[in-house]
């Protein structure tokens, strides 16, 4: 784009990892939760770093902020990671600038999602900056930024078929189910963790398998009876989480805890299970896929579906592009506007003044120089000399064409 960009955007980065080159494993040492979040939050004066947000999901850890160079962030992310920063900077994508605007957009369109067009990534966007917002850690840059990528997202949901269909996450579990187990009639579920992609899994479990023979287990437990009732399910408290693991035949976890809360030793020499690990970090033992009665999946087996839904909508990526680029160009154009604002109101306000000086000669004659008439002249010269300043970066020059314009408008 042959656009001046202000200078405050050289200072913007995004470091982050994903799907595409490392697993759940890796992914998983480097998941932020909230308790994670907060910590980084409350040590982002020490590294000098005022403005940020983290999205964390079972695909990516991306860190966005406002810092002198991307080890200021990576340093501050990985305080609270299991891996360490060099691993981290050995396997991120860094991107600076326009490039860290552009890809932000990609996410939040589902473009850059494991599963294309899934439209959950927005909810965690939007929880990501909220969590960040009530630390005081959104300023008008990036609060501008993330309302530009929601409604370029909610343009491309609208307008095309990206997000058509019912391919997420949670949907591909129990498309993994319906093609893998013969009949549900009859089998125990269970459900560990009600956050958001468990309560998207519950409501699909119950409207694509047609059971509710299904159990909710959640750290809240009013939580989960508050789901339970809305989709005529059970619940059960935390503390009976073993012995529901035991009696159950499908069991899904999308409980993000740090570690583990289903233990291969739970699983030996037990009935036939299909497990579904839907978190990041993994919350079920790896070792547990040893076991001979166990099937374990993760979020990366799951994102190898690939039905009709997905290649339909790979066909709508070039629209959802041009959507994109669209709504990026209107948000360089508030850019370079907030950059330009100090000259446009100095220009304002010297063409007001002059327009008082002219008024005032004219003996407050209002059949000459009406003040509706003069306001209206000095809004256009002002909408003229901004559209001017975008792609040029004279506001010297502009300052004097104004006062021309204006003093032409005001005679005629």
């Amino acid at each position: 784009m042959n656009l001046i960009l202000p200078a405050e955007l050289s200072k913007f980065f995004i470091a982050g990892i994903n799907y595409k080159k490392t697993d759940v494993a890796l992914r998983g040492m480097f998941a932020i939760n909230n308790e994670q979040y907060a910590n980084i939050l409350s040590l982002a004066p020490v590294y000098n770093v005022n403005s940020l947000f983290i999205i964390s999901t079972c695909n990516r850890t991306e860190i966005y902020g406002f810092a002198d160079d991307e080890r200021q962030l990576i340093d501050l992310l990985c305080t609270q990671t299991a891996g360490n920063a060099a691993a981290f900077t050995s396997l991120a994508y860094i991107k600076n600038g326009i490039e860290a605007v552009e890809h932000l957009f990609d996410v939040g369109a589902g473009l850059d999602s494991q599963l294309l067009g899934d439209y959950e990534i927005t909810g965690q966007l939007k929880q990501a900056v909220k969590f960040a917002k009530a630390h005081n850690f959104i300023n008008c840059f990036l609060e501008r930024l993330v309302n530009s990528v929601l409604q370029s997202s909610k343009q491309i949901r609208n307008e095309t078929d990206l997000s058509s269909g019912t391919v997420s996450v949670s949907y591909a579990a129990v498309e993994y189910i319906k093609a893998n187990i013969k009949t549900c009639a009859g089998k125990k579920i269970l459900v560990v963790g009600i956050g958001k992609i468990g309560r998207n899994t519950c409501k699909n479990l119950v409207d694509y398998l047609g059971t509710k023979n299904i159990t909710l287990i959640n750290r809240s437990e009013e939580k989960a009876a508050e789901l339970a009732a809305e989709l005529g399910l059970q619940y059960a408290p935390i503390g009976q989480l073993a012995e529901h693991v035991v009696s159950s035949d499908i069991i899904l976890v999308a409980s993000n805890a740090a570690e583990p809360v289903i233990l291969k030793s739970q699983l030996a020499c037990k009935s036939t299970k299909l497990i579904i690990d839907l978190s990041i970090p993994c919350n079920v033992e790896q070792t547990a896929a040893e076991l001979l009665n166990i099937t374990l999946v993760n979020v990366d087996t799951l994102s190898k579906i690939n039905d009709k839904t997905l290649l339909k909508r790979k066909m709508e990526i070039p629209k959802a592009k041009k959507i994109v680029d669209k709504n990026i160009t209107g948000f360089l154009d508030w850019c370079l506007m907030r950059k330009n604002a100090p000259a446009l109101n100095a220009i304002k306000s010297k063409l007001s003044y002059l327009y008082a000086q002219h008024f005032s000669e004219l003996k407050g004659d209002p059949d000459k120089c009406p003040v509706i008439g003069a306001e209206k002249k000095i809004q256009r010269v002002i909408n003229s000399i901004a559209g001017k300043m975008k792609g040029q970066n004279q506001p010297g020059c502009h300052y004097l064409e104004a006062i021309n314009e204006f003093i032409v408008a005001v005679e005629h």
